[in-house]
This record gives C-alpha cells, sequence and structure tokens, in this order.
C-alpha cells in the first residue's frame, strides 16, 4: 500500500478529506466541506488555505514560497517550535525552529456532528532534533475546519526533566491593504520592537495601523484581537487560550525585497496576527506534563 493509500485510509471514505501530492511533490491534506475548504500539508503541518464558503481566503500565501523538505512554507500558518526566530548563541540552528521544516504524521480524521472536520497529526523527537534539542517530546496539532479555523498546539514533555520552549502558531492573513487595516486589543501592551532593535515600547491607545516594516512581539496577551480591514469589508478575529504573547508581523518594502521566498510586491496583501509564547513568556514545562496552546480565527462582516 502506498503512503497516500495509507493516508487516505485513515481520512477514511467520505470524499470530504482527500489525500493527494501538492506543490513539490509534498504530501497534501485536501478539505471540502459545505462550511469551508482547506489545505493542510503534513511538511511542518502547515496550512496553507483556509477559505470559508462566500467569504474571501483567510489566509494569505506568498506566490514565491518554496515548497520542498528541508525549507520552510511561505504563508498561510507555520507551527514554530521550540524558540522563535533566531535561536541565541545557535547561528547555526534553523529561524524559528525545526517542527516547520519536519514531515509530520497523520494520526486521525473525524466528521463532526456539525460538520466540521477534525484532523490530527503528531511528530515526536527523534536522533536528529536531539542533536539540535537534547530533549524528548511529543507534538500534536488539532486542526477544526468549520466556518472558522481552530488550531490547537499540544507539547508533552516526555523527558526527565522540565523544559523551556518558544512557541508560535504564525499564522499569515490575507488583507486587502497593509496600509489600512487596524489591529485591536492591544492598547497598553508592552511590546519589543524588533524593527527598532529590539526597544522596548507600550503600544498606544486606538489600535496598530502599519506605516512601515512591522515586527512586534507583545507580552502577557490573554485576549483576543481584531483586525479590521475596510478594503475587504470585514474583520478577522483571533481568540486564544494557553498563549501570553501576540506578534505582529509585515516586512514592508525593503525586508519583502530581500526575502528569496516572498513576492518584493506582495507585502501590501498579507499581516501576521500571531499566536505565541515567546521571550518572557516562553513555556517551562514539567517532566511528563502537556502544555496546549489554541488559536480560533474567524470572519465577520
Amino acid at each position: 500500500m502506498s503512503q497516500l493509500q495509507e493516508l487516505q485510509e485513515k481520512l477514511g471514505a467520505s470524499g470530504l478529506v482527500k489525500a493527494g501530492t501538492g506543490n513539490g511533490s509534498l504530501s497534501k491534506l485536501t478539505i471540502n466541506t459545505n462550511l469551508a475548504a482547506a489545505e493542510i500539508y503534513l511538511h511542518g503541518a502547515h496550512i496553507t488555505h483556509f477559505h470559508p464558503r462566500g467569504a474571501a481566503p483567510v489566509l494569505f500565501m506568498s506566490k514565491a514560497s518554496n515548497f520542498q523538505a528541508g525549507k520552510a512554507i511561505r504563508g498561510g500558518v507555520p507551527v514554530i517550535f521550540p524558540w522563535f526566530g533566531a535561536r541565541a548563541g545557535h547561528p547555526q540552528d534553523p529561524p524559528h525552529g525545526f517542527a516547520r521544516l519536519r514531515e509530520w504524521q497523520l494520526e486521525s480524521c473525524e466528521l463532526s456532528a456539525d460538520g466540521s472536520i477534525r484532523i490530527f497529526l503528531r511528530m515526536s523527537d527523534d536522533n536528529e532534533t536531539r542533536q539540535q534539542w537534547p530533549f524528548a517530546f511529543g507534538l500534536r496539532l488539532i486542526v477544526i475546519v468549520s466556518e472558522a479555523l481552530d488550531l490547537t498546539l499540544e507539547v508533552r514533555n516526555g523527558s526527565l526533566e522540565t523544559i523551556q520552549f518558544e512557541e508560535a502558531l504564525h499564522t499569515y492573513l490575507n488583507v486587502g491593504d497593509a496600509r489600512r487595516i487596524t489591529v485591536e486589543g492591544l492598547d497598553g501592551i508592552v511590546y519589543i520592537d524588533k524593527a527598532d532593535g529590539g526597544v522596548r515600547k507600550t503600544q498606544a491607545g486606538g489600535g496598530v495601523t502599519p506605516v512601515g516594516e512591522t515586527d512586534r512581539l507583545y507580552l502577557h496577551t490573554r485576549g483576543a484581537t481584531v483586525l479590521r480591514d475596510p478594503v475587504l469589508g470585514r474583520s478577522i478575529t483571533v481568540d486564544k487560550e494557553g498563549s501570553a504573547a501576540t506578534v505582529l508581523w509585515n516586512p514592508w518594502i525593503a525586508k519583502a525585497r530581500a526575502l528569496p521566498d516572498f513576492g518584493e510586491d506582495e507585502w501590501p496583501q498579507m499581516m501576521c496576527v500571531e499566536t505565541a509564547n515567546a521571550a518572557d513568556c516562553a513555556v517551562r514545562l514539567a517532566p511528563g506534563c502537556t502544555h496546549r496552546m489554541r488559536a480560533r480565527i474567524s470572519i465577520s462582516s
């Protein structure tokens, strides 16, 4: 039995979820229901498409993205673990960790009574990961596709010692024009401004409308953020649980030109609103315990 046949057997015979080959000959799951359409690559457990019926696509994908083993996919929802950004003291290690570069396994698929689809994906440590990060762990990503996109990242500590890690659901949102959006829910929050040398600042009132390169890690945030998009005439709400940090990112003109896997004219079409635990908000997890971080992405007119 081929790998795709094995995947399809796990997915069942409903026809709502199909296993196939996507860009770069990478394994891909395609979901089509009365509620929404979505695509998930097993490479990185990466959601590359989410499209509620009757609405514009919610996620941004770069047309210049790589689709090959060992490289990150640009756009959608990358899974970041076990460090965020560059790893301090380890310049040879991949930015944002190794989870987004690895092949995940399909655990199971469920059709719920409300018409939603639940996909369970997993990966765990092996000799290769332990060379970079010497701990035993298990990751599980639960993806629920309905009118909203619901993601839960579970981290289990299989080591005999407490581990510390960073994580993020690095969500690229599709917007009409990044210069006209407003992100609400972060007023009064202290953030690390990575576009200004890591200086710590406090967010003023009135929401965030980007006016240049934006790379901000907001600390000790527990509430939802709302992205208002007047061009597409909608709002995108990112609710979260188990997350104490929020990241906003847009590369703007110069950084977009410098990124080899990002179209230089694509930056107005996206805004990252990331559910995270990073920097001061990194997670410490005792042996045998599991941490869960959840993001629910929904749209309204």
